[in-house]
């Protein structure tokens, strides 16, 4: 029986220590930073496209174009 690929790299947004935020790949191992949310989540896909160069996706049990999924950690804001 053939195991299924997985379709999705599931990814962790974090606000960093002192500023900006911190994201980071559960499926492979990728991290990186950036000073605002769209700037972290550019800086991730740069960062998994270059990990996922030139690697057979199928041997690291992801589809040919898998997803980013992203979970985003938020502190509320208190009036």
């Amino acid at each position: 029986m053939m195991n299924q690929l997985q379709q999705n790299i599931k990814a962790f947004i974090r606000k960093g220590e002192n500023s900006g935020y911190i994201a980071e790949c559960w499926d492979i191992s990728v991290v990186t930073q950036g000073a605002t949310l769209d700037e972290v989540v550019n800086n991730l896909q740069e960062a998994v496209s270059l990990h996922l160069e030139d690697e057979n996706l199928e041997e690291l049990g992801l589809v040919k174009n898998p997803c980013l999924m992203i979970t985003f950690e938020l502190q509320p804001e208190y009036a």
